[in-house]
């Protein structure tokens, strides 16, 4: 029991990462109808962000993440207003195209500016765990869930609640009755993307400390984010976030009771059986994003 509790714990503080990916892709993928296959990169430029700041600059690593954040937003409103913007209305299969291309171009630049050696980030944490009974965790894990819940409910809030979020509902409903009513769709696209790059920042920033930062360390990141968002129901952003947990849980649990070289298989073969009973997902929305 001590040991399956342990697990929950470690699922639950990791899905909170899982979740914001799954988030930033959704919103992205559900209002601009784009496949965004640097979803992955942004969260490698979060963490790369992160450990410049830290490393070679010595910031303070609280400053730092949310320096890393910002970047990522003003990088993902940089990728929108010059690659996608020329495309409002280019068939699906040259977006793509052009996607993939960024992708592989961020990739290899990430490459040549930090060398494919694996980099560590410094954590200003207590080395010794938090103990609770027979269960322990690290104060950066719980720094790191904390964070990403705040970071959730913030964009639940701002969805829900907000004028910006007024308007991405109407643009995922209907963008050209939302543009007769006075909705500025291109604002909302730079909005949205930025906000959807910015998550997958957050991400790679908060896990950045806890595991190493490498180049390619966003290819199965990204995969993971695709099945969240498939797993929850596309445009659902309480969907991705419950997903973002499952998804968590299933490898963490496999990790700990078959393999964990079987860790990623066991979250993807949960999503395929999923998906066999219910192809939309868990919660698909198809009034709204929420």
């Amino acid at each position: 029991m001590d040991q399956f509790l342990q697990h929950i714990l470690n699922a639950l503080i990791l899905g909170g990462t899982y979740a914001l990916l799954g988030i930033g892709l959704t919103l992205i993928f559900g209002i601009m109808r784009v496949v965004n296959f640097t979803h992955g990169e942004l969260y490698t430029f979060g963490a790369y962000m992160m450990f410049m700041f830290v490393m070679p600059l010595q910031l303070n690593f609280f400053l730092a993440l949310i320096l890393a954040v910002l970047l990522g937003v003003v990088l993902g409103a940089m990728i929108e207003f010059i690659l996608l913007k020329p495309l409002r209305g280019a068939d699906i299969d040259t977006t793509m195209l052009i996607m993939i291309g960024a992708w592989i171009t961020m990739q290899n630049m990430e490459q040549f500016a930090w060398s494919g050696i694996a980099k560590s980030i410094d954590n200003p944490f207590p080395v010794d765990p938090l103990v609770i009974g027979t269960i322990s965790v690290s104060w950066n894990r719980i720094f790191m869930f904390a964070v990403a819940s705040a970071l959730i409910a913030g964009t639940y809030a701002l969805i829900r609640w907000t004028k910006l979020g007024k308007a991405m509902r109407a643009t995922f409903q209907d963008p050209e009755t939302a543009a007769l009513m006075g909705v500025r769709i291109n604002s909302v696209y730079i909005a949205t993307f930025a906000l959807g790059s910015g998550l997958a920042a957050a991400a790679g920033a908060l896990l950045g400390p806890i595991i190493v930062v490498y180049p390619t360390m966003g290819d199965l990141a990204a995969l993971k984010a695709f099945a969240i968002v498939i797993l929850g129901g596309l445009g659902s952003v309480a969907g991705a976030t419950i997903g973002g947990f499952i998804l968590a849980m299933m490898e963490e649990l496999g990790a700990g009771y078959i393999s964990s070289g079987y860790r990623d298989a066991m979250g993807f073969l949960l999503i395929i059986i999923i998906l066999l009973f219910r192809p939309t997902g868990l919660f698909a929305q198809k009034e709204r994003v929420g």
